[in-house]
């Protein structure tokens, strides 16, 4: 069946920069540049919407300028690409705004990479230079010497690493400024320049660097203006003239806390208190000392939050609104919140990936279009959506028959960075977006998550590619393995639906010699240390590890890992029933 949005369309996407939407729209320009726009968190110190909008133009001015006027001479046009290498802080957000106003390109990186996810990264951006927080310097040196990229093209980005030699940025600004050095201009782009990477999984293979582009983004900013105006014309609500108080611990490197908080957290009456990182105790704290009344949140930290004793005696007086995205959020789990936060009606959600920039889908307000928000539903197509839901013959799904999402929009990306048969795979004709997700939809065009289309894993509401675990266990020094394959189990998640991931390995001839004078446990032990040292802790073998005689495969060779998950759920079964 095709979708279409029940929202007004959405205005043409332009080509202009980003940067004059979120500058230097008549509204941006309208909102009192005194107004606090940053908070850190952990020291107390504020930046005001006038000292930020400065900041960012100092920056672009150490970054574009050429090097014999003491600046970087970045150019997207040269070949440049950023890579961001950092936790959450306040000058991740100007440096990401620096960057799309001297349109050059920055990839998004995880701050919780392992130094071989960190060269994976550097390599498929194939950035030129590397912004940090102090705390990954020596990290982010390692990785560099691997990939060639000189040391001195890396940057700290906020704060100081003492004895390192290693320039920041506010270093870089000073030069510019001692030197009295001519404001760069805002430089041109179309609604195709290449904004920025971020990292997503897709549906098979090693991370994927996603194209973004300044349209996507001006898009994506058109889809939330129009729901806006659509739901304050159905609540009859207007614009409070005080600051919304938002929470950002998600990180930055994340399409979701990305987009929240370095673009959108620009565009209205809204200060953000920033976290570098999940910290519920802290958290619980700073609610009521900043008065926060948005939180921004994931399953997993919802699900933290609700099973904890702080959470019951917590002063969340003044939170008006709670937010989740980025995995699926069990009704169970929102009603328990609600719970809790009596002021509160409901959890706000939606369906988004980075292939589409932010999101898709989303809840409508009670009321709007005369629909009712339904338990267990994912919400209705954003404006300037399309959607159709595919059975596996590509023919059209009937109202609630399960199928395979598809979206089209002007928020649909690129496509993957230098990757071209996965852009085939995934991009399609006509601007279609193949998602790998199941959903149904009924008769109003309410949209029900069903399942993962395909092989990749949501672990905390981060992707997580069985690929490159199996990947990581092909390459452990002793060559202990001879097959692998890693699938997603229930049972060991934050949430009970949450899947995490499980290794089924055939031992290699080297680990049978070892298996001979050691015990089987052991080798598994030692896999499970490789797997830990070279995966961030969300991708850790959670749902255990099995030693097999074969990995199934049908006759072309692909591993069938159903058979794997339907036999280790089988043995749960028996093994809970002699308990």
């Amino acid at each position: 069946m095709h979708i279409k949005s029940l929202f007004p369309p959405i205005p043409p996407t332009p080509d202009k920069n980003l940067y004059h939407l979120l500058f230097e729209h008549p509204e941006q320009l309208a909102l009192p540049d005194t107004y606090t726009i940053h908070i850190d968190a952990l020291t107390g110190k504020s930046r005001t919407r006038r000292e930020f909008n400065e900041r960012v133009r100092d920056a672009a001015t150490a970054l574009a300028a050429p090097v014999s006027e003491g600046g970087l001479g970045l150019s997207g046009d040269k070949g440049d690409i950023v890579g961001i290498f950092s936790m959450n802080c306040m000058d991740y957000v100007t440096l990401a705004n620096t960057l799309l106003a001297i349109t050059t390109p920055y990839a998004l990186i995880s701050a919780f990479s392992t130094p071989f996810e960190l060269v994976h990264a550097l390599k498929t951006s194939k950035a030129t230079c590397l912004f940090v927080h102090p705390s990954l310097l020596s990290k982010a040196r390692i990785a560099a010497r691997e990939v060639g990229l000189p040391q001195e093209r890396i940057f700290i980005l906020e704060g100081t690493v003492e004895g390192s030699g290693t320039k920041n940025l506010e270093d870089l600004i000073a030069t510019v400024k001692s030197r009295n050095v001519k404001r760069q201009d805002i430089r041109p782009a179309k609604k195709d320049t290449l904004a920025y990477l971020v990292f997503s999984s897709g549906t098979s293979g090693l991370p994927k660097a996603v194209m973004i582009s300044h349209g996507n983004v001006w898009a994506m900013i058109h889809i939330q203006v129009v729901v806006m105006v659509e739901e304050r014309k159905q609540q009859r609500v207007p614009p409070s003239a005080e600051p919304s108080i938002a929470l950002a611990f998600l990180p930055f490197y994340h399409s979701y806390g990305f987009q929240t908080f370095c673009i959108r957290g620009l565009l209205g009456l809204t200060t953000i208190v920033i976290f570098p990182r999940w910290d519920l105790k802290g958290i619980l704290r700073s609610i009521p000392r900043f008065k926060i009344n948005i939180l921004f949140l994931i399953p997993s930290a919802l699900h933290q939050m609700a099973n904890s004793a702080e959470f019951s005696n917590a002063d969340l007086s003044s939170v008006t609104v709670v937010s989740s995205g980025a995995a699926y959020l069990p009704p169970q789990l929102a009603e328990r919140v609600v719970k809790k936060i009596p002021q509160i009606s409901s959890v706000s959600e939606g369906y988004g990936l980075s292939e589409c920039t932010l999101s898709a889908l989303r809840k409508p307000s009670p009321g709007l279009y005369g629909l009712t928000p339904i338990r267990g539903s994912t919400g209705i197509l954003l404006p300037g959506l399309e959607a159709k839901i595919l059975r596996d013959d590509l023919t059209h799904c009937d109202i609630d028959e399960p199928g395979e999402l598809w979206l089209k929009g002007d928020n649909v990306a690129l496509g993957y960075f230098g990757n071209e048969q996965a852009t085939k795979d995934t991009f399609f004709e006509g601007g279609w977006l193949r998602t790998g997700d199941k959903f149904r939809v009924d008769k109003t065009g309410t949209f029900f998550f069903v399942d993962r289309a395909k092989d990749t894993l949501k672990v905390s509401g981060t992707q997580v590619s069985p690929t490159e675990i199996e990947q990581v266990l092909r390459q452990h020094p002793k060559k202990l393995v001879e097959d692998v394959c890693v699938a997603g189990v229930a049972g060991h998640g934050r949430t009970s639906d949450e899947k995490v991931p499980r290794a089924w390995v055939v031992l290699s001839q080297q680990a049978r010699k070892l298996f001979k004078e050691n015990n089987q446990q052991e080798v598994l032990n030692e896999l499970e240390d490789w797997a830990k040292k070279n995966l961030s802790s969300y991708k850790w073998l959670r749902g255990g590890l099995e030693v097999v005689d074969e990995i199934p495969k049908n006759p072309t060779g692909k591993v069938l890992r159903r058979v794997l998950q339907e036999r280790y759920e089988i043995s749960l079964k028996k093994s809970k029933a002699h308990l």
